[in-house]
């Protein structure tokens, strides 16, 4: 009503004045007969002010790029709803950051967006907190939710699985092969007309190649009767994985495969049609579309020891053990997050198979249906430390066999026990840098690799850093190195096994170190 009477009072007013303005030439043929039957209220002198509700809390997220401006949707309703905040951070060295920060109580609730493989090492040191479901724990996919235990334990949630699939050329190929030794006959005649260079594109030497290890027989690790796996059963140089390894060589020898298996390289051969057949995953999908290339999508040949079968990756969602927030963490993962909204918004922006089954169900893609159904007898990548000690000595070895500097066998033995060795080692994935100095800071002697008083930490600048120490003045020698011992070690300039690095302090100071991984070359601060 005041606003009613308010427009009618100025309407009035505005009349009368008009009307006295024509007075001197013309009397108005009208004049009101009745003024309003209520006056105006008046304007407040004060507008009101909104009451300023202060969050009860905050709940802090670290995500990426991809998945950071997904989770900004949730902020509004999670406020009105908890009375919490919610703060996204936008990270890209999640796992290396999270590492650093998390030991000293300053990380994150909650990480997003990690690989399931990695979730092993951060629980083994304490970073991680197990995380409960409940009955929502049912919506997810089991083989997901499995890749996500740890020694009997739930350690994350997962939202999105991938795993690489068998592509082949349909212009060339009428009927996918289903056996490996179907992948040469084929190939073989493609090359014989000279459709193609080469029977196959390979674009990697361990997890690129798994489909067709398992195919022989080959695996990384066992499970033991528990269904864990079992870091003492090390399948590297089983016979299985020998056996691929010579078909492999074999076929380079006969000029059927590329001897370069660069990932960029030999999908730039399937993607010009030099090549029939490629092994790719989700990732690789836009490259293959945009290329125009005429494709289809199948499960992978078989071999002596039947179909192959890719490792599998799921993308997971993790609690900090040193959160105090750990149950409303939870909440937000289970009433917000796993929610058909998110899950499927999460799986338009990554183009991966959505790990939550309401989401799966309605999945319409066929190339990545195409992708579900390959990885349908898929493993997950084995969520272990041991894990991390694999990789180096089993790419080394298929190259060095692939080159011909020595047999499968050879090879595959020689990594063998080079990983066996890693894995018992208590210290491998220490960086230090033993030296002269080291019994003025704790360590127990000069010259200890093992010394935990000077390992070093990763840093956001992607180097490995430890110090500042305090030490006397004089001349010091120092060398890096690695898995604390001396098997792995370097010098000046970077150089494995070289000379020491040499320094002096003129007085009493300070020396921090700071190593590059990539070029092996130590920084020397002095202060």
């Amino acid at each position: 009503m005041k606003k009613s009477f308010t427009l009618l009072a100025v309407f009035l007013i505005a009349s009368l004045l008009l009307g006295a303005c024509a007075q001197a030439t013309e009397a108005p043929t009208e004049v009101p007969t009745e003024a309003p039957t209520e006056a105006p209220t008046e304007e407040p002198t004060e507008a009101p002010t909104e009451e300023v509700v202060e969050p009860a809390g905050k709940l802090v997220v670290w995500a990426d790029d991809t998945r950071a401006p997904i989770l900004d949707t949730l902020k509004e309703d999670f406020l009105a709803q908890t009375g919490v905040e919610l703060e996204v951070v936008l990270k890209s060295a999640l796992r290396d950051d999270f590492q650093l920060y998390a030991p000293v109580g300053e990380g994150p609730d909650i990480l997003f967006g990690i690989p399931h493989d990695q979730v092993a090492t951060m629980v083994a040191n304490g970073l991680i907190a197990s995380v409960d479901l409940g009955n929502k724990a049912q919506d997810f996919v089991q083989s997901a939710l499995d890749a996500c235990i740890y020694d009997g334990v739930l350690y994350c949630m997962p939202y999105a699985t991938e795993n690489l699939a068998f592509f082949y050329n349909t212009e060339l190929v009428e009927e996918p092969p289903a056996t490996w030794d179907d992948v040469v006959t084929i190939g073989e005649a493609l090359k014989e007309e000279e459709k193609v260079d080469y029977i196959m594109s390979v674009t990697g030497t361990t997890y690129d190649l798994y489909p067709l290890f398992t195919a022989f027989g080959g695996y990384i690790f066992g499970k033991d009767a528990n269904g864990n796996w079992n870091d003492q059963d090390l399948g590297v140089d089983s016979p299985g994985m020998i056996a691929a390894v010579e078909w492999l060589v074999g076929n380079v020898e006969k000029g059927n495969l590329p001897t370069d298996w660069d990932w960029a390289n030999n999908h730039a051969l399937f993607e010009t049609g030099k090549t029939p057949f490629i092994m790719a995953g989700p990732w690789a999908l836009d490259r293959i579309r945009e290329s125009g290339i005429p494709y289809a999508i199948t499960n992978f040949p078989a071999g002596p020891a039947g179909e192959g079968y890719p490792f599998s990756g799921v993308q997971t969602i993790l609690i900090n053990a040193q959160s105090e927030n750990k149950l409303l963490a939870e909440t937000f993962l289970i009433d917000y997050v796993a929610t058909e909204e998110i899950m499927t918004a999460l799986y338009e922006k990554g183009q991966r198979p959505s790990a939550y089954l309401p989401v799966l169900e309605k999945l319409d893609d066929p190339d990545l249906l195409a992708f579900g159904e390959a990885g349908r007898n898929a493993t997950p990548m084995p969520a272990i430390p041991a894990m991390g000690s694999v990789w180096t000595s089993w790419d080394s070895a298929v190259v060095l066999a692939r080159d011909g500097k020595m047999t499968p066998e050879e090879a595959l033995k020689d990594a063998g026990e080079k990983i066996r060795n890693l894995i018992a080692n208590p210290l491998y994935g220490m960086v230090n840098v033993p030296g002269s100095y080291q019994s003025q800071v704790g360590c127990d002697g000069d010259w200890l690799p093992e010394c935990a008083a000077t390992a070093m930490a990763k840093g956001e600048d992607g180097k490995w850093h430890s110090g500042p120490f305090e030490l006397k003045a004089g001349d010091y020698e120092v060398k890096v190195a690695l898995d604390g011992s001396w098997t792995v070690n370097y010098g000046s300039d970077g150089k494995q096994d070289g000379p020491n690095y040499t320094f002096t302090l003129e007085s009493d100071g300070t020396v921090e170190f700071i190593y590059d991984e990539d070029t092996h070359m130590l920084e020397i601060v002095i202060e």
